[in-house]
C-alpha cells in the first residue's frame, strides 16, 4: 500500500520560512516523479515544484521561483519543498504526488497525471 505523508506545515510570518517533507513508503521511490501542489480555498490545485526520479531535473512554477526549491533523497524515500520568502499568497494546503516516471527531461504539472497523493498539510503565511 502506498502512503505518500506530508509534514512541515505551518503558520508563519510573511518573509518567514517553512521546509515541508514528504515521506513515502510502499513504492519504489526511485522509480517515481515527485511534485508538490496546493490548493487555497475556492481555488483549483495548482502546480508548486516537480522533480524527476533521479533529482537531476526540477522545475518549479513562476509564482515561487526563487523563493522555493524542491529536492529529494532517495536514500530516505523522501521529497521537500523549501520555502523561503513566504508571503500571504501562498497560504494554501500542500500535497506531495507521485507519478511513476523515469524521464529525465520532462516534469509533469498536471494534477491528473499524478498516480497517488498524500493529505496535505496546512501552510498559513499571516501579514
Amino acid at each position: 500500500q502506498v502512503e505518500l505523508v506530508e509534514s512541515g506545515g505551518g503558520l508563519v510570518q510573511a518573509g518567514g520560512s517553512l521546509r515541508l517533507s514528504c515521506a513515502a513508503s510502499g513504492l519504489t521511490f526511485s522509480d517515481f516523479a515527485m511534485g508538490w501542489f496546493r490548493q487555497a480555498p475556492g481555488k483549483e490545485r495548482e502546480f508548486v515544484a516537480g522533480i524527476n526520479y533521479s533529482g537531476a531535473s526540477r522545475v518549479v512554477s513562476d509564482s515561487v521561483r526563487g523563493r522555493f526549491t524542491i529536492s529529494r533523497d532517495n536514500t530516505l524515500n523522501a521529497v521537500y519543498l523549501q520555502m523561503n520568502s513566504l508571503k500571504p499568497e501562498d497560504t494554501a494546503v500542500y500535497y506531495c504526488a507521485a507519478l511513476n516516471s523515469q524521464s529525465d527531461l520532462v516534469i509533469i504539472r498536471a494534477p491528473g497525471a499524478y498516480d497517488y497523493w498524500g493529505q496535505g498539510t496546512q501552510v498559513t503565511v499571516s501579514s
